[in-house]
């Protein structure tokens, strides 16, 4: 397979067809495109072509967007007739410029960063000036190569060519010997582009350089030393990735994550502190308390947290140094009351107590009785001494 592989270009052949160039010279010129067109890749996503025949006035045979084929594109230059007079190759390029590369035209957007290459093919002297505006197709991003036969002038061949000039300027003695330089042009748009031909052994990626090629290495992987294999490179060292908190590697890339407690923002790099204390978020029994992305657990007043951290048992109010009663605690579910002992009293502030006060108030009757039995205890008591002297004297 002699064609061109996988460098696109918009390639416009400008070929002189003026009173100089013999019929049967210009089917050779004819011949040359055919060659030409034959070491390339056609097609609409590969290489679009134009042919351009001018003399004193330009006519642009078929423009970049009309044949993606070899077969038509080879049948519609079999049809071109040269025009026969003069040799404006200013004027040739000017229009080249104004009426070939547009998008309109199938000029590929610039975006598409598409070489826009021009071949001139001619044997005569230009008529009138073509350096300057061979410098603003340069300008333009035209790379312009510059083929001179037999009575060519050399000077303006250099004056329109690009740089370099020994790469971009050829010259051949006859029309009979131009289709030498089909093997020159296939070199200089594919064998130069090493990368394109698949001959290189770069592991990623192949960099053309002019008629060599370096290797390269996709995001996140480093060329090794033989210059030639890549090895992934650890993204999340410091300074290579933009994590707010976590850096995962992955296969010569990363990705962000958070801490727990921490939710990774839609930007997939910073993170925003969870609410831990939302239903469903905590395992606290009774109260939960949100710290910063994390939470730690409480209990309701009368109760205090068990050592597990998370559930809780209702506390003793009645223990020591836990109620301020100043004789008896009375527990009362979660709370208590306070209470005195006997002979004492609970004052008005429901914490202290004081002694008892007993009534001496007493009936008439209760009186009487009180009367009573204290005689019966004098006469008793009276009558039990004198019987104790009797039995003393006797």
């Amino acid at each position: 397979d002699t064609a061109c592989k996988n460098r696109p270009l918009d390639l416009v052949f400008i070929i002189d067809s003026s009173r100089s160039v013999r019929p049967e010279e210009f089917e050779k010129v004819k011949i040359f495109l055919s060659k030409m067109i034959d070491t390339l890749d056609i097609g609409e996503r590969t290489t679009h072509v134009a042919v351009m025949n001018y003399a004193s006035t330009v006519k642009v045979e078929f423009p970049l967007r009309t044949y993606f084929d070899k077969a038509s594109m080879k049948e519609a230059i079999s049809h071109i007739e040269p025009l026969s007079a003069g040799t404006m190759t200013g004027l040739a390029i000017q229009t080249a410029m104004d009426e070939v590369f547009t998008e309109e035209m199938g000029t590929r957007p610039a975006t598409f960063n598409i070489p826009k290459v021009v071949i001139v093919v001619t044997d005569g002297r230009p008529q009138d000036q073509v350096q300057d505006v061979a410098a603003s197709a340069r300008t333009a991003g035209i790379e312009i190569y510059a083929v001179g036969v037999d009575r060519a002038d050399m000077q303006s061949l250099r004056v329109m060519a690009s740089e370099p000039l020994d790469e971009h300027v050829f010259y051949v003695e006859t029309y009979g010997v131009i289709e030498k330089l089909t093997s020159k042009f296939r070199e200089t748009f594919c064998a130069a582009n090493v990368c394109a031909l698949g001959t290189h052994d770069c592991e990623q990626v192949c960099v053309s350089n002019g008629r060599s090629y370096l290797c390269d290495c996709y995001e996140g992987y480093a060329l090794n030393p033989d210059k030639r294999t890549c090895s992934a490179v650890d993204m999340c060292a410091p300074g290579r990735h933009e994590c707010d908190q976590i850096c995962v590697s992955n296969n010569g890339s990363y990705v962000c994550e958070c801490y727990d407690g921490y939710t990774l923002n839609p930007d997939k790099k910073t993170c925003s502190a969870m609410d831990m204390c939302a239903p469903g978020g905590h395992d606290c029994a009774q109260v939960c308390l949100s710290n910063d992305g994390s939470y730690s657990c409480d209990c309701f007043e009368g109760y205090t947290l068990n050592p597990d951290k998370k559930t809780c048992s209702a506390v003793d109010m009645c223990a020591p140094g836990r109620h301020d009663c100043e004789q008896v605690c009375v527990r009362d579910d979660l709370f208590y009351t306070c209470d005195c002992y006997q002979g004492y009293t609970l004052n008005p502030d429901k914490k202290t107590c004081s002694r008892a006060i007993t009534s001496s108030l007493v009936t008439t009757e209760e009186s009487c009785k009180c009367e009573a039995i204290a005689a019966l205890q004098d006469s008793v008591t009276s009558r039990l001494e004198a019987l104790s002297t009797k039995y003393i004297l006797f």
